[in-house]
């Protein structure tokens, strides 16, 4: 079989607008996809998840999407967070798209016709909250930091700031449904927050980062992925807490996309305080531990169907401060996130040591030949020096001692750096090599309207760093090359404008 991919890659066919979801980019179906065709022809091992969109009705979903994309596809224009605005909104829309099928299903089954209720526990930009609300479903959104993009959408779409320490006073007594979409520290909690509230209050998490009740979560079982392994635990801790857990993995433009349900329990309602207190036992028993199966009080009540067995741990509230008890707590050491976001993405490193870095790693990708810090001279076709292709862990481990402990305080470490510095440096699948701008120009990728506005706002604003520094010096003549050669093509850069309106 051939497939021809011209009509995919050429520049006239790339007129519509690629979402990363039902409408892929371009460029991806012209350079992956045909190798990832053919790696997943000769693949037979499974994948350990279940296939996408496994709970709901793909062709109620798929016209939801594509409902809901429309009328929100305006976000992307107005985005005023620093996030990119094509993976979140486009996300969001998807998330929303699947709940909203998920409910009217339950409603279904139910033979109600309210439409739920929702309170999103680390609700973050709060759209997903305020195009749930905006569908018909009351509901709100708490977050431990306000965004700027809250602003914008209106007085309907309830949005509070405030810190979620799990105790008895974070209760939802009245609501039907608790989500966790990246909720973070609050993932493992959600599921007893939810059990606490009320016999008839379901959770949905969309898990993450990898944490425990208390810190980060450390797996044991080697044999599992770390994400696999945290997906089992608050799989336990939902059945722990008497709900019977689905999985399911949903259409979004992310790697951990795999969700977890609790819509009904396995148990009478008449049960609720003997389950309660094996809540607490297994809370408790894994205070100091790493991710390991739970405890359980000798003489306990098992566990529920499909729950591993624990081993022993201490009682209810044992260990546990007088002042934890007074104020309720469910388990002591519990943070909630700051309030101010710290930046640790490398971009509060000091310039000149991100020029050194940089530097260094430019040298080893190019064979150690010297480079010029005055280089002047462009760059031929035939001869520019593109270099070799390195794994980032080789690139690291050449590094010095003080400059990968002074990276490693950052969040992503040298990964981070080099990915911001990406007018030189292209890191893909672990590797990291040169930047070739030729191949930039003739991919033809057709960029969003606001995205090409940035672009050309930027251009000539900054220094060619190949003009600078390459031994070869820039691959583009002057005239192609966004940045610019020398000083004397500089621009000053464009006043900024924050784009405010209600939605």
């Amino acid at each position: 079989m051939c497939i021809k991919f011209s009509s995919v890659t050429s520049k006239r066919n790339e007129n519509w607008h690629s979402d990363g979801i039902v409408y892929p980019k371009c460029t991806w179906l012209g350079g992956e996809l045909l190798a990832r065709l053919a790696r997943w022809s000769v693949e037979s091992r499974p994948s350990g998840f279940k296939s996408t969109l496994s709970l709901i009705s793909v062709a109620k979903y798929s016209e939801t999407y594509q409902e809901l994309k429309e009328k929100y596809k305006a976000m992307v224009k107005v985005w005023p967070e620093v996030t990119d605005p094509e993976k979140f909104v486009y996300e969001d829309v998807a998330i929303a798209a699947y709940l909203l099928v998920l409910w009217e299903e339950e409603r279904a089954e139910r033979g109600v016709t309210a439409k739920q209720s929702f309170v999103d526990l680390g609700c973050g930009n709060g759209l997903l909250v305020h195009m749930l609300i905006s569908e018909g479903h009351p509901g709100r959104g708490i977050d431990v930091r306000r965004r700027k993009i809250w602003d914008m959408y209106g007085p309907q779409t309830r949005l509070e700031e405030d810190a979620i320490t799990p105790n008895d006073r974070t209760l939802f007594p009245d609501v039907d449904w608790l989500i966790g979409n990246h909720s973070d520290e609050l993932t493992p909690w959600i599921p007893v927050i939810a059990a606490r509230s009320s016999y008839n209050c379901r959770f949905f998490v969309l898990p993450c980062c990898f944490f425990d009740f208390v810190g980060r979560y450390h797996r044991r079982q080697s044999k599992k992925t770390q994400y696999r392994g945290y997906l089992d635990f608050i799989t336990e801790v939902g059945l722990t807490c008497g709900f019977r857990v689905e999985e399911d993995c949903l259409r979004i433009p992310s790697t951990k996309r795999v969700c977890l349900i609790g819509k009904s329990r396995t148990y009478p309602p008449a049960e609720e305080a003997s389950v309660d207190a094996q809540r607490t036992r297994y809370i408790h028993g894994r205070r100091g531990r790493t991710g390991g199966p739970p405890g359980r009080a000798p003489g306990a009540a098992g566990p529920p169907d499909g729950r591993p067995d624990g081993h022993g741990a201490p009682e209810a509230g044992a260990g546990q401060t007088p002042e934890a008890r007074a104020e309720g707590l469910w388990l002591p050491g519990f943070r909630p996130r700051e309030r101010a976001e710290r930046v640790r993405n490398c971009a509060a490193l000091p310039r000149d040591f991100v020029d050194q870095v940089v530097l260094q790693v430019a040298n080893l990708l190019l064979g150690g030949k010297q480079l010029n810090p005055r280089s002047s001279h462009g760059g031929s076709s035939r001869t520019w020096n593109r270099g070799e292709s390195l794994p980032l862990a080789e690139v690291a481990g050449r590094l010095g001692r003080e400059t990968l402990q002074r990276l490693k305080r950052e969040c992503g470490g040298l990964q981070t750096l080099l990915r911001n510095s990406h007018q030189v440096f292209e890191v893909l699948n672990g590797r990291v090599h040169i930047r070739d701008w030729r191949a930039e120009e003739l991919s033809g990728e057709k960029l969003p309207e606001a995205k090409r506005a940035l672009l050309s706002g930027a251009f000539k604003t900054r220094l060619c760093w190949f003009f600078t520094h390459h031994p070869d010096g820039c691959v583009l003549p002057s005239d192609c090359c966004p940045y610019a050669h020398g000083p004397g093509e500089l621009r000053p850069p464009p006043a900024t404008k924050r784009k405010k309106q209600s939605l």
